[in-house]
């Protein structure tokens, strides 16, 4: 429900998302285009894994990788559908 009031209130139609139960959910609905994920060099231990519930196969694309500040390393990825 959030995300379709997000869409329609961008003129872009692109909305960001954080956290990993909203990108599953993306993913499970087939509205997300793009995943960018900064891996920094810190293990924190527990969480919730970002891709621990998808029940489907998922084909990512990398379209980019790109160093950040303080060992930081920005990932993107195409969804291919």
């Amino acid at each position: 429900m959030a995300l379709k009031e997000a869409l329609a209130a961008t003129p872009s139609g692109n909305v960001g998302l954080m956290g990993a139960e909203v990108t599953q959910q993306a993913l499970e609905a087939g509205t997300l285009d793009e995943i960018v994920i900064a891996v920094i060099p810190v293990l924190l231990g527990r969480g919730i894994p970002l891709f621990g519930d998808i029940d489907h196969h998922v084909t990512l694309e990398r379209t980019r990788v790109v160093p950040g500040e303080n060992g930081v390393t920005h990932l993107f990825y195409y969804v291919v559908r």
